[in-house]
């Protein structure tokens, strides 16, 4: 095996870790290298034998590039390197759509129903990005649509806020930083956020609000590179700059940005309302500032 091959072998290992695989899908290790001295075109043969089904043991079938017929794994790094790529391509909220539905470093697109892109009016003067979709989000493609986007809704009307009001002066535009459902509801790994940022950068510049609400702890930790925690990071505006290096140059200047509790975690914790109305009146005054 060559130290390229190697490399390669070492990336996809720590990829399929960041991503949360902790369990073996047989009893005995497998030469997952075997495939290396088979022609092409004839899949290589697991030396395993089956487990206890009475079936024959199992095809391994790598990843093919048909430009150059060589098996490709998709390491972090080449990961990375496509979401940037595709990102800063994308001149449109059709073209961006478009490269998250054909980008194939997410895991979890194959186990998501639909896309949720986006939901509102994209130019509203008010973008909120949220975290990660849910069940009822996954089912009909669009962010905030299950109980707790009911209460999103409610909290920002309160301040004249609606998603699809008639006046453009009302409406708000809205995402996640996550376009596909984790299973099992489970949050964003540190490896999918890392990969969805470009993508969630870009489509802010797109979008050009004139301010931005960042929904719960995972997206305003990441958006604002952050360490501190939701509790911390409410209650005052931050100035949002794009942190994917090769964006920054296709950003007009820094969106005045301030990050707000998600409804989820208001529904567990009622009395935490209180601080969510404090920021839904912050808000209501930056906007007559505008």
């Amino acid at each position: 095996m060559t130290a390229a091959q190697k490399t390669a072998f070492i990336e996809a290992l720590r990829w399929y870790q960041e991503q949360g695989v902790t369990d073996a899908l047989a009893d005995a290790p497998q030469d997952a290298t075997a495939w290396l001295n088979t022609p092409i075109g004839a899949p290589a043969r697991s030396t395993l034998p089956a487990k206890n089904t009475g079936s024959p043991a199992p095809t391994l079938t790598p990843a093919v590039s048909h430009e150059n017929q060589q098996p490709a794994f998709l390491g972090v790094a080449e990961a990375r390197a496509e979401a940037v790529r595709l990102a800063a391509a994308a001149q449109t909220l059709e073209d961006l759509k478009s490269a998250l539905e054909n980008f194939e470093g997410f895991s979890i697109k194959k186990t998501a129903t639909n896309l949720v892109f986006a939901d509102g009016d994209p130019s509203a003067d008010i973008m909120l990005v949220g975290e990660a979709p849910g069940a009822d989000e996954d089912r009909l493609g669009r962010p905030f649509v299950g109980i707790s986007g009911q209460l999103l809704d409610k909290i920002l009307k309160t301040i004249g806020l609606d998603r699809h009001a008639q006046e453009h002066e009302a409406r708000i535009y809205i995402s996640n930083i996550l376009n596909w459902r984790p299973p099992g509801n489970r949050n964003p790994a540190p490896a999918e956020i890392e990969l969805a940022l470009p993508f969630i950068e870009r489509h802010i510049q797109i979008a050009a609000p004139k301010l931005l609400l960042f929904c719960g702890g995972v997206s305003a930790k990441a958006l604002l590179n952050a360490e501190q925690g939701i509790s911390r990071l409410r209650g005052r505006w931050h100035p949002y700059t794009p942190r994917t290096s090769e964006l920054a140059g296709l950003s007009s200047g820094p969106i005045p940005a301030l990050a707000v509790y998600h409804p989820s975690y208001l529904l567990r914790t009622p009395a935490q309302k209180k601080h969510a109305w404090s920021d839904m009146l912050e808000i209501q005054r930056k906007i007559k500032g505008l």
